[in-house]
């Protein structure tokens, strides 16, 4: 048992020999990955065992973490996209798992660093897609007098920002009546706010077109030339995700960001220490829906379609399996249990679901609908849910501030020196 602990726990990954031995093996197994992509051009599997390579990273304990954040930036913006650029999967895979732990890092701030509970958080995410959707296929000329037609690609930046601030406001809006609220109470109306907004981009046919949706969202552009490549919204999101990253480690050891550890211990304690809760709780559920609102518009314009659909109540579940699965309150776990629930759902249970239905065609068998492997990606997931919380209710990578504390109250107090300078 104590062999399988070690092996289930990344955070104890130990590497063998020093630095130049650990480098080393990251170059060859780096090496042996991207000669799986450039042979296998659509195989989910050379993807995962590429991933994989940045928990070597993350495990090379000789190597300084300085090195370690240089090498996962060189690997994910320089070695994927020179191998990947002319494979639209890869690159559409990418994207999709970076869009999603960009998602996971924004609520992980209102889950993992202020310890409320967010069930609407793809309301957010909706906020953002909608607004550029909207104004870029000029269906926001039909309501205001002003425009004329849709806006060209140059809007989608500034639009970003916009969205950032328009989901802003929206967290702000959800946070103010529920300052009060705890535990079920909190699930239950964060839980209705996403409905409702699902609902209102349902009804609203003379705003969002109701449930046909918006077609023909635009791509981004700059000088005249149009970004709607893969590779470029890869590149695109990896610069957002860079600067949530950012911007989280700061928050996180800010004032706020203690103010926020305050509230997630002790609500009581930290009113009686003088920490703000009103606004502390306003600004995570703002800071959080921001990166929602920034990562909806960059789906819009990614997908170039928009409907309802695409954000029900199960997209906030599925992103607070990645924070639990992950570790909730640090940003590798949290980013590693993105990457982990988004390729089960849209690779690895329908590659599984491809290989069982060719198999079957080979052999002359019709395999039910009902047995595809796709079909119960929710069930996989609450399978995984349950084993975390009995196994690792931490997640796969704790948050490392846990452990500091941890090794911090295990040391025992030195004694006073007296004035003779013996021990008091």
């Amino acid at each position: 048992m104590a062999a399988l602990a070690r092996f289930w726990s990344p955070f104890r990954l130990r590497l063998p020999g020093g630095r130049a031995a650990q480098l080393l093996l990251i170059g060859g197994y780096l090496a042996f990955t991207v000669g799986l992509l450039l042979l296998f051009p659509r195989s989910i599997i050379a993807f995962l065992l590429y991933l994989a390579n940045l928990l070597l990273v993350f495990g090379a304990r000789a190597v300084p973490g300085a090195w370690q954040a240089a090498i996962a930036v060189v690997e994910t913006l320089v070695v994927f996209p020179a191998v990947a650029a002319g494979n639209p999967f890869f690159m559409g895979v990418g994207t999709t798992v970076a869009i999603y732990v960009a998602l996971a890092l924004g609520l992980n701030i209102v889950i993992g660093y202020a310890g409320l509970l967010d069930l609407g958080y793809v309301a957010f995410y909706a906020s953002g897609a909608y607004l550029w959707a909207i104004f870029s296929t000029g269906k926001a000329a039909e309501f205001l007098p002003f425009l004329h037609g849709p806006l060209g690609g140059e809007w989608f930046w500034p639009f970003l920002v916009l969205g950032l601030l328009f989901a802003a406001l929206m967290g702000v809006l959800l946070g103010i009546p529920v300052l009060r609220l705890h535990g079920d109470y909190l699930a239950i109306v964060t839980l209705g706010f996403g409905e409702i907004i699902r609902i209102l981009a349902a009804g609203l046919n003379s705003i969002t077109n109701g449930a046909v949706g918006l077609p023909g969202v635009g791509a981004p552009a700059i000088g005249g030339r149009t970004l709607g490549a893969a590779v470029d919204f890869y590149f695109i999101t990896l610069v957002i995700v860079g600067l949530i990253v950012w911007v989280t480690i700061r928050l996180e050891g800010s004032r706020i960001g203690r103010a926020w550890a305050a509230i997630r211990e002790d609500e009581t304690a930290a009113r009686a220490m003088g920490v703000p809760l009103t606004r502390a709780k306003l600004l995570a559920f703002a800071c959080g829906a921001s990166f929602a609102g920034m990562m909806g518009v960059i789906f819009a314009a990614k997908q170039s379609y928009v409907d309802p659909t695409s954000f029900t109540f199960m997209e906030s579940i599925g992103v607070v399996s990645m924070i639990v699965l992950g570790g909730m309150g640090g940003i590798p776990g949290v980013a590693l249990g993105a990457a982990i629930v988004t390729l089960l759902n849209i690779q690895v249970l329908g590659g599984i679901s491809d290989f069982i239905n060719s198999v079957g065609a080979r052999w002359g068998i019709q395999i039910p609908p009902a047995l595809n492997p796709s079909q119960y990606h929710q069930l996989v997931f609450g399978v995984i849910l349950v084993l975390m919380a009995i196994w690792r209710p931490e997640g796969l990578i704790p948050a490392r501030r846990r452990h500091v504390r941890a090794d911090e109250e295990a040391e025992p107090a030195t004694p006073a020196a007296a004035p003779g300078g013996e021990p008091a």
